[in-house]
């Protein structure tokens, strides 16, 4: 691992344990085995690292899910791989994504705005699948706003707790929560772990990670 990356990889695990602002320019560089003088050649400011990290991570979210939707009307089909798309990031990649959902307002201005337009984007996948299915009476809420909330805080909370040595696998837990997500919304079909395979594959690949071994 190189020192940028050393780097990058200190400050994912700092700023989801401690938080950005609970986080020192001495912590980081101990955690990256670097001097802080030194640090400040691979990070620029604090806020340069935390903007790059978040980013990052929705850039790569905005990209699984177009790779993974991409060719397919059905609301249905659309909402169980969103929910299956972001348990799967958030276990596979728990410190990243718990940066971009609890660090938002540690940043300036002009910074959050980027920021926050990233989300607002990668939210609106979620937001046309629900409309479309309301839409096409396969789906019933009359909270559309709120229930697409409820159901990201809700697969969010996965980089909290799931652990890879737990008795549940990906495929099981991305079933399972898929099924939540569709029941929320007033269809409870159930869903095989063959019909979100292909996710597994898309984040494998968007974050370069081994599938095979289920991350």
């Amino acid at each position: 691992m190189s020192s940028g990356e050393r780097v990058r990889a200190a400050a994912v695990k700092l700023f989801a344990t401690k938080g950005f602002h609970g986080t020192g320019i001495r912590d980081l560089a101990q955690e990256a085995e670097l001097s802080s003088a030194t640090l400040y050649h691979y990070m620029g400011t604090k806020e340069d690292l935390l903007v790059e990290i978040m980013t990052t991570s929705l850039h790569r979210l905005i990209d699984a899910v177009a790779k993974a939707t991409a060719g397919s009307d059905d609301p249905v089909v659309r909402l169980r791989t969103l929910v299956a798309l972001h348990v799967l990031a958030h276990a596979a990649q728990p410190g990243e994504t718990r940066v971009v959902d609890n660090e938002v307002d540690a940043l300036s201005a002009p910074a959050r705005t980027r920021v926050v337009a990233l989300r607002d984007e990668y939210e609106q996948f979620w937001a046309r699948a629900i409309e479309d299915g309301v839409a096409a009476n396969v789906f019933h809420t009359a909270q559309p706003a709120v229930t697409r909330l409820a159901l990201l805080e809700m697969c969010s909370g996965v980089a909290r707790w799931y652990s890879p040595k737990g008795p549940l696998k990906l495929e099981g837990l991305a079933t399972h929560y898929a099924e939540l997500g569709l029941r929320m919304l007033g269809h409870p079909v159930a869903v095989r772990a063959d019909d979100l395979r292909h996710c597994l594959a898309v984040v494998a690949q968007v974050w370069d990670l081994p599938v095979q071994e289920g991350f």
